[in-house]
């Protein structure tokens, strides 16, 4: 969820790999007034960092590839069958606001973008249109999803959702949200994708907090571990990316957990966004595997689009 004091909010990041590529970024953007377009490129992690072994190289991938994710706070077409079954207080999107929000993302021209809190596939369209990206969606029944945006002509297919996400108790009125698994053919080597959307309310909190949804977050990560250990035993390069809702840094002992089933690198390591008065990202990009060195030297810019 955005941090921004606006009505009409959207969260996410950006990221460079390959063998001659720009970095990774962060974005966030309104839907309906002038506002700034934030690209923040993340930094690989910092010198002071807790030294990991590094991941065994593996082949960059033949072109590079832009990497995003992008919480878009409730997308959905106001005249869709789930529209009147959402929130009465969500953002309520018009036709002026997906016209710019597409803007926002022909501007973004990203390869692979994660995003959140997508209705339909269909919907997602309306920014990435089906002429230039492939659509990928969870199956889960809920109105929110995580999705997947894979630039046109690169090859991909879906794993099965990591269902295990979703820790609420059976009993729970609503339930959370699966992991989208996606597998991109880079030229080189496959790069295994997991798009995910994570339980609200433990910001910065310690791992022993028994409140604020911290343990469901802790059995969240728990089976993020499982997932990790699994892709590095498979010796996949590997990427994880949306909204932790989580301010992790490399000392915060929830990112400390994943990195024990594999070194990682968190891309949003000792960075803040200038854009939005130095707070910090709940929004990452993790890498893992192979991936981990295809990371490419970063920039960062704010973008006023409204002049555009």
């Amino acid at each position: 969820m955005s941090r921004f004091a606006h009505s009409l909010m959207l969260a996410g990041a950006v990221c460079f790999l390959g063998a001659a590529v720009p970095g990774c970024l962060t974005q966030r953007a309104l839907a309906n007034s002038p506002a700034e377009h934030a690209l923040i490129t993340p930094a690989s992690q910092p010198e002071h960092a807790p030294s990991t072994p590094t991941a065994a190289p593996a082949p960059a991938p033949a072109h590079p590839l832009k990497l995003a994710t992008w919480n878009m706070e409730w997308l959905m077409a106001e005249d869709g069958p789930l529209a009147a079954t959402a929130p009465p207080d969500r953002p309520h999107r018009t036709a002026a606001d997906f016209e710019k929000l597409a803007v926002y993302a022909q501007h973004l021209d990203a390869d692979i973008i994660g995003l959140q809190e997508v209705d339909t596939a269909i919907t997602a369209q309306r920014l990435f249109p089906a002429r230039t990206y492939q659509i990928f969606m969870t199956e889960d029944a809920l109105l929110q999803h995580p999705a997947l945006a894979v630039r046109k002509p690169l090859h991909a297919h879906k794993n099965p959702d990591l269902v295990e996400l979703d820790v609420a108790p059976a009993t729970a009125a609503h339930q959370l949200r699966r992991g989208l698994d996606v597998t991109v053919e880079t030229g080189t080597t496959p790069l295994r994708i997991l798009v995910l959307h994570l339980k609200t309310g433990c910001w910065d909190n310690p791992v022993s907090d028994k409140q604020h949804n911290c343990p469901m977050l802790l059995q969240q990560f728990g089976v993020l571990q499982k997932w990790i250990s699994d892709r590095a035993a498979a010796h996949d390069a590997f990427v994880i990316m949306g909204d932790f809702n989580r301010r992790m840094t490399v000392y915060d002992p929830f990112f400390l957990l994943l990195n024990h089933a594999a070194p990682l690198s968190l891309t949003t390591a000792g960075w803040a966004s200038p854009c939005e008065n130095g707070s910090y990202f709940i929004d990452h990009i993790l890498l893992g595997g192979g991936a981990q060195s295809w990371l490419q030297p970063h920039f960062l810019a704010c973008d006023d689009l409204s002049a555009r």
